[in-house]
């Protein structure tokens, strides 16, 4: 039989994680990339590692992730939220430390929608007198 995975899904802006992590010795895959070589800035591996690192778990899972859509900071913030969902769902003991560190919320700022007749969501067009 196969290999114990948990999977999980997290969200950001519009970037969407797909999320499986294994027992493992801790190494992180994004796209089929090392997670240092997808994320160029150490904001974004900080981010992305938080939730192993804040439960102590980093070196007991492998992480493999697909992500797409949105731009590096919410595909950062999306594999984020996937990791600690996965790591609930593995060791349910887990979920306290979690939700109180505010890993398991969804990032739910998205860009607000052109509105007709404005150049932007609330931009005016400019006045003209004549």
């Amino acid at each position: 039989m196969g290999e114990v995975s948990y999977g999980a899904t997290g969200k950001r802006k519009t970037s969407v994680a797909r999320v499986r992590i294994m027992p493992g010795t801790g190494t992180i895959t994004v796209n089929g990339k090392r997670v240092d070589e997808y994320f160029d800035r150490s904001a974004h591996l900080i981010q992305a590692r938080a939730p192993l690192v804040d439960t102590g778990t980093e070196g007991r899972y492998d992480v493999v992730a697909l992500l797409h859509g949105g731009g590096k900071s919410g595909q950062a913030g999306a594999l984020k939220h996937g990791i600690a969902r996965a790591l609930v769902e593995a060791d349910p003991n887990l979920r306290t430390e979690v939700k109180k560190a505010g890993y398991l919320s969804r990032d739910a700022r998205m860009v607000e929608r052109k509105k007709a007749g404005l150049k932007k969501a609330r931009k005016r067009p400019q006045f003209s007198k004549r």
